[in-house]
């Protein structure tokens, strides 16, 4: 049973505190920053819980005394704020409370597959832009004829990390395709990747010598300065086989700087999984969709539906999924895998 327990969060709190009044606080300032960032957002969460107690009391003492039509927005706010802090409490990870890189990357299928890439880009930002997460396209490459090779975005709020975990794996689209003559039905893929967005170089270390870089010339937009240069930055991870190509900036060392960061999270969501692994198979259970089955299939024809093949939710109303709509799926994945630990 997940509950939100706010003594211990005070109690958090205050040794948070007292760490933060020492006088060496900032001598290391990894460890500052860290524990800074915590306590910034264990306050926020004692604020939301003493906002939703006084929420409570409000709708007890104007039961009966004020009009529904009063009372309606405070309940749903109420609603609202206990699934998020009921979601809030299903973070324990290491990385769970802090940003995240996500990488989309198209799969079998082709053309609709690099336009299924391209789709889930933009159901992925107006899900955070609902959210009130801050997002940020880092790298894009299009398609031959259409949509994007892959892409990837940073999410910035309040447990990016721990939410978007719920969406790792691969995506699969049914569709009478808009790029076939004939309009007959095409199954396309794409990989969805997240990662925790690590921002100090200091945490993953890589070796010299495990890394290849090769550099070439950027494709589509960008101006004439990146199309006549060889700009683009392509690293490979020679012990894990992780490839993270970056063509966005104009200078070729942006564009490394930045796929070592990518490359960072990478190989730290590569530790996270082989963890969670080990822990489904202590359990006895199997793995949650970082390998290569479907996670979730989204079918617009011969009928409409997405359904997720961990938990079973399933909606009918696909256009609204497309449109950010998401977190029905990540809740019911976050609530099985508490669940299950």
């Amino acid at each position: 049973m997940v509950t939100f327990d706010p003594a211990s969060l005070k109690t958090r709190q205050d040794e948070l505190e007292e760490e933060l009044a020492k006088p060496d606080f900032w001598s290391d300032q990894q460890r500052a920053a860290r524990l800074s960032a915590e306590h910034q957002r264990t306050q926020q969460k004692l604020q939301r819980y003493d906002e939703l107690v006084s929420n409570v009391e409000f709708l007890r003492e104007g039961a009966g005394t004020f009009p529904d039509e009063e009372l309606e927005p405070v309940l749903r706010e109420v609603h609202a704020e206990l699934a998020r802090l009921q979601e809030a409490a299903l973070f324990s990870g290491e990385y769970d409370a802090g940003d995240a890189v996500v990488t989309i990357q198209s799969d079998a299928g082709g053309t609709d597959a690099q336009d299924w890439a391209e789709i889930l880009l933009r159901m992925y930002l107006r899900w955070a832009e609902q959210r009130g997460l801050k997002t940020e396209v880092i790298e894009s490459s299009p398609g031959e004829e259409y949509g994007i090779k892959s892409a990837a975005f940073t999410v910035r709020g309040e447990n990016a990390y721990g939410i978007l975990k719920a969406e790792r794996g691969k995506h699969r689209l049914v569709r009478l395709s808009p790029f076939d003559s004939a309009h007959r039905r095409h199954t396309s893929f794409a990989q969805v990747i997240v990662a925790p967005l690590l921002e100090d170089a200091g945490d993953i270390e890589i070796a010299d010598d495990d890394i290849r870089i090769d550099t070439y010339r950027s494709s589509g937009a960008g101006g004439q300065h990146v199309n006549k240069t060889d700009s683009a930055v392509r690293i490979t991870h020679l012990p894990t086989g992780i490839v993270v190509a970056v063509q966005n900036e104009r200078s070729q060392s942006s564009n490394k700087d930045t796929a070592m960061k990518i490359l960072r999270s990478r190989l730290a969501e590569k530790a996270e999984e082989e963890r969670e692994a080990e822990l489904a198979r202590e359990r006895g259970g199997v793995s949650m969709g970082f390998g290569g089955e479907t996670i979730r299939s989204y079918v617009l024809h011969p009928y409409q539906q997405v359904k997720d093949a961990r938990t079973g939710h399933e909606v009918g109303n696909t256009q609204g999924v497309l449109d950010g709509d998401l977190d029905g799926f990540i809740r019911a994945y976050l609530l099985q895998t508490a669940g299950e630990a």
